[in-house]
């Protein structure tokens, strides 16, 4: 691959550490360890891996026409608007699955399904554990969503905490998930409340940092165990999405 020169300007404390990582053998050379080092900070700092859970029964709604395709194409385009380029899709195998491969086939983006027998959607996401080295992002499978990822990432990343969770605002929560904040926290989680004093409403997109699956001991459902987990802990943060959602549910 061609390379370009760049002139830059370091502190010499800093161009030092550079220099003793040069080892002779691994990294051969100063402007070896700089593009390595440089290349392994700028990977910390993104997230490239992305995981729906459908349920089975659910596949059909990943086949529905939505603003003239079909809803898995406009995810798959949304993911690779912001940088994914692994997507695993979480299911259990139904009838519709050659007519969900057929959909996928054709991506730009490496695409898995994933079939599993598990109840709940924790135990869903479990099935990819060891699939994920880096933070990661979750996504309802009915779901469309249509927003700047990109600043839902960088909240993530710079609050650092296990889990964030994107929100919106509804007037009727009806079959939402609701969420009482505390500045950039969710303080309290619970799931379709029959009444609650908050219009904050669960959006059905996530980003986890894969230290999450400790905490999956006795968790079958994100929203009924984990999330009130996550809240009591201070490890959720919140993050307005203010774009385009759609439930094909």
């Amino acid at each position: 691959m061609k390379k370009s020169k760049v002139a830059i300007s370091l502190d010499k404390s800093l161009l030092d550490l550079v220099d003793s990582k040069v080892d002779g053998s691994v990294i051969r050379s100063r402007s070896q360890a700089m593009e390595f080092f440089l290349r392994k900070g700028l990977q910390d700092q993104s997230i490239n891996t992305a995981v729906l859970l459908i349920k089975g029964e659910h596949q059909k709604n990943l086949l529905k026409k939505l603003k003239g395709k079909t809803l898995i194409k406009g995810q798959l385009e949304f993911f690779i608007k912001y940088g994914i380029n692994n997507l695993y899709i979480v299911t259990q195998h139904t009838k519709n699955i050659n007519l969900l491969l057929n959909e996928i086939s054709e991506s730009k983006i490496n695409v898995e399904i994933v079939e599993t027998d598990a109840r709940g959607n924790a135990e869903a996401l479990k099935s990819v554990k060891d699939k994920i080295n880096n933070s990661f992002i979750v996504m309802s499978g009915d779901t469309y969503n249509n927003f700047d990822l990109m600043k839902m990432i960088k909240k993530h990343l710079e609050l650092d905490k296990m889990a964030t969770m994107g929100l919106m605002t509804r007037e009727k929560i009806h079959g939402y998930g609701t969420a009482i904040l505390d500045g950039d926290f969710i303080v309290d989680f619970q799931e379709k409340p029959k009444q609650s004093s908050t219009n904050i409403v669960n959006a059905g997109i996530y980003i986890f940092k894969p230290e999450v699956f400790e905490l999956f001991e006795n968790v079958s459902s994100l929203e009924k165990d984990l999330f009130p987990k996550l809240a009591r802990l201070k490890q959720l943060v919140g993050f307005f999405t203010y774009g385009e959602y759609e439930h094909l549910g």
